[in-house]
């Protein structure tokens, strides 16, 4: 889990993904054939084979903020990059990308547990004048301090949305001697914002299938969500704005019961990833999601289990060693 604990610690909100990026490159360039980025800053790593042409996708960058405006004391307002629940903002520790490390913590304005982003802000021990001597500027980017942890077979800390689905495919690459087909690990780009990587990359691949790996929420209240961390990795039946390829599901359904990995099915009405727009492109791509429940998403604080997401590249393995022709069901 060492290089999850890196990949995670690493800073790249939307829009600012070049840490990530080079580290995942550098760990996945001698595992492929070919390494690429393109014009939208996707990451691209092709092992060579035949047809069927498979793409599997993950997400590098997580939420954050954004220097919105800086005041003469040096607190610096905020906009949210992603869905970020505001509440769990407050007394967080955060970093801003200058030239020099600048360090603050989250307040609010306004004492009232409906604080908005219009009132956080981040405060910092410089001055205005001091900040923008060190590089901080109107759009400068604030991601959460990395604080990421090990713990009785669980992990935790920041961007585990999406450093795990990341993590997943450098260690399919790795594992993947061999393949007899074609296969696209792409690395992508300003999902939080828009599923905007996805869009383009698949756009310029026209692969044959695709699966998506990411996380979904898990809640310890039942009434809130039936993912469970602990429970196994999930497919997606349904969410938001996007239903998953039958055949794609049967797949892994099959694998994981060979497997005697537990599988969980989550079908809900919010979220949605990648798969979404890998699914619209061009004449249409047959695509699923596979991935690991998270408590506390979108927080500093995540939380998923190791066998979860061992049992997720398991599984992605098990079917990628022999990618099947899809099914279009």
């Amino acid at each position: 889990m060492e290089l999850l604990l890196r990949l995670m610690d690493a800073s790249g909100v939307s829009g600012n993904e070049e840490d990530v990026r080079d580290m995942i490159s550098k760990e996945i360039e001698k595992y492929v054939d070919k390494i690429s980025t393109d014009t939208l800053g996707n990451l691209i790593a092709v092992k060579k084979g035949k047809l069927p042409k498979v793409m599997l996708a993950a997400h590098m960058d997580e939420v954050g903020l954004m220097v919105k405006g800086i005041k003469k004391n040096g607190n610096i307002k905020c906009a949210g990059i992603g869905d970020i629940e505001i509440k769990y903002l407050l007394g967080k520790k955060v970093k801003i990308s200058a030239r020099c490390c600048i360090n603050g913590i989250i307040k609010s304005s306004k004492k009232s547990k409906n604080t908005s982003i219009n009132h956080i802000f981040v405060k910092t021990k410089s001055s205005k004048k001091e900040l923008l001597k060190n590089g901080v500027e109107i759009g400068s980017y604030i991601s959460f301090e990395a604080d990421s942890n090990i713990k009785k077979g669980f992990i935790e800390g920041k961007a585990l949305d999406n450093r795990i689905g990341c993590f997943a495919l450098i260690e399919l690459a790795k594992r993947l001697k061999k393949s007899k087909n074609e296969i696209y690990f792409v690395f992508t780009v300003q999902e939080e914002i828009g599923l905007y990587g996805a869009m383009t990359s698949a756009f310029e691949i026209k692969p044959d299938w695709a699966i998506t790996v990411d996380v979904t929420e898990a809640k310890k209240d039942s009434s809130k969500s039936d993912m469970r961390i602990g429970k196994g990795p999930f497919i997606t039946i349904k969410n938001a704005d996007f239903i998953g390829n039958r055949c794609i599901n049967n797949w892994v359904k099959d694998i994981a019961k060979r497997r005697k990995i537990q599988l969980q099915y989550n079908v809900s009405d919010t979220e949605t990833t990648d798969a979404t727009n890998i699914s619209l492109s061009r004449g249409g791509v047959p695509s699923s999601v596979v991935g690991v429940a998270t408590e506390n998403l979108h927080t500093a604080k995540g939380k998923a289990g190791i066998k979860d997401i061992k049992d997720a590249i398991e599984i992605l393995y098990e079917l990628m060693k022999n990618p099947p022709k899809v099914c279009l069901v």
